[in-house]
């Protein structure tokens, strides 16, 4: 099947700005989130091509590697797609002058960070605090490599290009290329006095804490991420992300499906047959009541509604229900006037009662006397 275009599946012009970018895929995730379309696989996957159109054109660089070669961009391979395919279009119809320079400014890597959280956590919302560990900038050069009061010189091999160029002749003819300088490793300077912090590096490895907002409603597996949070980007390049990844530990009590919860309440016999009015109370501490009807059979639910986990895009707007069943509890260690009395109910109902048992002693006792039945 023919993908299709990505400012179509957010229905945005191509002259869109980021914010109305922004805005349309909200309105979109909205409307084609599984948990509003349950049980409609067209839902599903408008809501990954939506997900998928946004990754693009919300970011500047493959945003711009789209615009230019469309979706056989994202055939040039690579962790992060839209970069590889320009790389060779370049080398052959950009005047033999090779692609983009692997030694010029470069994007710090992406990090991931796997967070836990609790059920209750997950249905209010928090912020979490962490640790990471992630290259960044040197504070003492400010990433120019070279100790203070010093600054990096021109490399004289490239004239600060970062590139050489190499002329190969084939049987094809004669070809240039680019490459990154031996010399300076394609940064175009040359730092005689490194910066003792980081060895003239311009970047070095220390840990980082963060606070992260946990939106009210996350899921196991569900990511956000944190943008320019990830590791220092090289030779003045931008900064990476930082992706959390979420996993929610099981409860004792609920038990999570989508939005709705489930739990389960033991009731009393008479309760049962009697009918009754109990207090339930939600995960997040929420009352409400539930009325049993006469003869309430174990195993029987109740819903709730709204007592649920919030949905994540839209909040405590639009909750899952809480479903409740009840299970009825069966006396144990009965008094003899307790038996006696559901005995003489199980008669009245017509039903047949157990027969008193009696004693080792007492028949012994009986046999003794002569009055043995």
């Amino acid at each position: 099947m023919t993908k299709r275009d990505f400012y179509e599946v957010l229905e945005v012009e191509r002259t869109a700005e980021v914010a109305e970018i922004k805005s349309s895929y909200r309105r979109l995730a909205r409307k084609y989130h599984p948990d509003v379309n349950q049980g409609d696989p067209s839902a599903e996957e408008r809501f990954k091509e939506v997900q998928e159109a946004y990754e693009v054109l919300s970011d500047e660089r493959k945003r711009a590697t789209y615009d230019r070669y469309g979706h056989e961009a994202a055939n040039g391979g690579g962790p992060e797609g839209f970069g590889g395919f320009g790389d060779i279009f370049d080398m052959f119809f950009n005047g033999g002058g090779g692609g983009r320079s692997r030694g010029g400014p470069q994007r710090g890597a992406d990090l991931r960070y796997d967070l836990t959280v609790s059920l209750e956590e997950a249905y209010r919302g928090i912020e979490k605090s962490i640790r990471i560990p992630r290259i960044e900038t040197c504070d003492t050069c400010k990433g120019s490599g070279a100790a203070p009061g010093t600054q990096p010189e021109t490399c004289p091999a490239c004239s600060g290009a970062g590139q050489v160029r190499h002329t190969q002749n084939t049987i094809l003819g004669t070809f240039q290329t680019l490459a990154p300088c031996a010399r300076c490793s394609g940064r175009g300077k040359i730092v005689k006095s490194p910066c003792t912090t980081c060895q003239g590096q311009g970047r070095l490895r220390q840990t980082r804490d963060l606070t992260v907002s946990v939106p009210a409603g996350v899921d196991n597996d569900m990511q956000m991420p944190l943008r320019g949070e990830g590791e220092a980007g090289a030779l003045g390049g931008p900064s990476g992300d930082l992706y959390i990844v979420f996993h929610v530990e099981p409860h004792p009590l609920f038990e999570r499906r989508g939005r709705d919860l489930f739990t389960e309440v033991p009731i009393a016999f008479a309760q049962a047959a009697l009918g009754d009015e109990i207090e339930i109370s939600a995960l997040g501490g929420e009352k409400s009541s539930i009325t049993l009807p006469e003869g309430t059979q174990t195993g029987t639910s109740f819903r709730l509604r709204g007592l649920g986990m919030p949905d994540v895009l839209r909040g405590n707007s639009q909750r899952g229900d809480l479903h409740v069943a009840v299970q009825v509890e069966v006396p144990t260690k009965l008094t003899d006037e307790e038996k006696r009395v559901l005995r003489q109910f199980a008669s009245l109902r017509g039903e047949k009662a157990p027969q008193e048992h009696k004693g080792f002693f007492e028949r012994v006792k009986e046999v003794l006397s002569g009055h043995d039945d």
